[in-house]
């Protein structure tokens, strides 16, 4: 078998046979395809695309180019959610805890945050002495006495994934819905949960700007995960407003324990609870979504979620008691308040500008190895729909620098519109799929 014919065979717009894509992926991971031949046919893929056969076996090979979870031994249905990512999406801290909390295991590896949005992994280590590096064993270890962890991905998982997104960066492959797919699907394959929720996010903060692509992006994973046999469903949700009002690490774990302490933000606690409703009717929890909406909400309200996170904090080497009393967690020495100026009904915030300017606070990575400032980000005031009068206070920015501030202050100047009306409110929850 030969790369060139493989590329060929792609070029022409033909499918790929098992074979064949078995061999681009074993080969590129081991180092014997180069770098250069692997990109022609990630072309030729971005530009002819893929059926769902071939990128359900693409999204195979890739989960078994290393090593995989063994879940098998944790009693109970293990289930998992994804996101696709967005700015203050902190669904994961409220989420997982809920989920857990009505007695379904959630063996969970979380990304690190690069660009505009956040990661979860990072978010967590926020809290004093918490780890997110184990080993397999520990973790699986750190699931069956406390029914939930949330660690970082083992540099071994779906190795090939991350050779192909390094050179998909550099050559303009990036967007191409059954690679990003494979990307996804193969990392949450290989790390064994019964069932995966995910949740695609579409708009202006998103990689999916619009309902449509992010529509078609979570079908072809659901797709994927019944091919392989998964349980697997997608909410698409709506991320053209920062979700909360927090975003940065410390911040978005504030506000994360605000809302499972019942007191968190309108939107985060709607789509908290749903994505929890589904996480539990996936795993049979309950008949119907809800009878699961119902286990989700007393979960939150009594107060069981709140200390099923603790639970997980502590077994993971983390200061529970910076969970009661967050003042415990990093703070910003500088806070500036950014004004409005004009006045209105607040009808548009720009997301992506909003997670550009935490970043440029130091709350993000512009490289993976980039240090980040766990204090960093920002607090909107006020979300679409609400009134506000010229020189009001729209954000305040958190940083341990200064010399970030004119930068992230610029990168804000054009994220906020008016109107003399108020916007039509839009879902949170855009489209169900695979339920």
């Amino acid at each position: 078998m030969r790369m060139t014919d493989i590329i060929e065979k792609k070029k022409k717009g033909l499918a790929l046979t098992w074979e064949e894509i078995g061999f681009f992926v074993g080969g590129f991971t081991a180092g014997e395809i180069p770098d250069c031949q692997a990109a022609a046919l990630l072309m030729a893929i971005c530009l002819r695309g893929m059926d769902g056969r071939e990128t359900a076996d693409l999204t195979t090979a890739m989960a078994a180019s290393g090593d995989t979870i063994d879940l098998s031994g944790i009693p109970g249905v293990k289930v998992d959610k994804h996101s696709t990512g967005g700015v203050g999406d902190k669904t994961s801290l409220v989420v997982c805890p809920i989920v857990a909390s009505c007695g379904m295991p959630v063996a969970k590896m979380s990304g690190r945050g690069l660009g505009h949005t956040g990661g979860t992994a990072d978010k967590l280590e926020s809290i004093p002495g918490l780890k997110t590096t184990f080993s397999p064993e520990d973790f699986l270890e750190i699931v069956r006495m406390a029914g939930y962890a949330n660690i970082t991905q083992s540099s071994n998982i779906a190795p090939a994934d991350k050779k192909l997104y390094a050179l998909r960066d550099v050559t303009a492959t990036v967007d191409s819905i059954p690679l990003i797919a494979a990307s996804v699907m193969s990392k949450k394959l290989a790390t064994g949960a019964d069932t995966i929720l995910l949740d695609v996010k579409a708009g202006s903060g998103a990689f999916m700007k619009t309902e449509e692509d992010a529509i078609a992006l979570a079908r072809t994973m659901v797709d994927i995960g019944d091919r392989a046999g998964r349980r697997v469903a997608a909410l698409v949700t709506n991320m053209d407003s920062p979700l909360g009002g927090a975003v940065g690490n410390a911040l978005e774990v504030i506000e994360a324990v605000e809302t499972l302490r019942g007191r968190g933000p309108d939107d985060l606690t709607e789509i908290c609870l749903e994505l929890a409703a589904y996480m539990l009717l996936l795993g049979g929890a309950g008949s119907d979504i809800e009878t699961c909406r119902g286990l989700a909400s007393d979960a939150l309200t009594s107060g069981r979620a709140f200390e099923k996170l603790c639970c997980t904090v502590q077994a993971q080497g983390g200061d529970a008691s910076a969970l009661a009393d967050t003042a415990k967690l990093p703070a910003a020495p500088l806070t500036v308040p950014f004004y409005a100026q004009t006045g209105g009904f607040l009808t548009r915030i720009d997301a992506e500008a909003c997670g550009r300017a935490a970043l440029l606070l130091g709350a993000g990575r512009e490289c993976a190895g980039d240090r980040i400032d766990h204090a960093a980000g920002l607090v909107l005031h006020v979300k679409p729909g609400g009134f506000v009068t010229a020189g009001s206070v729209l954000v305040t920015l958190h940083t341990s620098d200064k010399t970030r501030l004119p930068a992230a202050q610029e990168a804000l100047q054009s994220a906020f519109s008016f109107g003399e009306t108020p916007p039509v409110r839009r879902e949170i929850i855009l489209s169900v799929i695979g339920v």
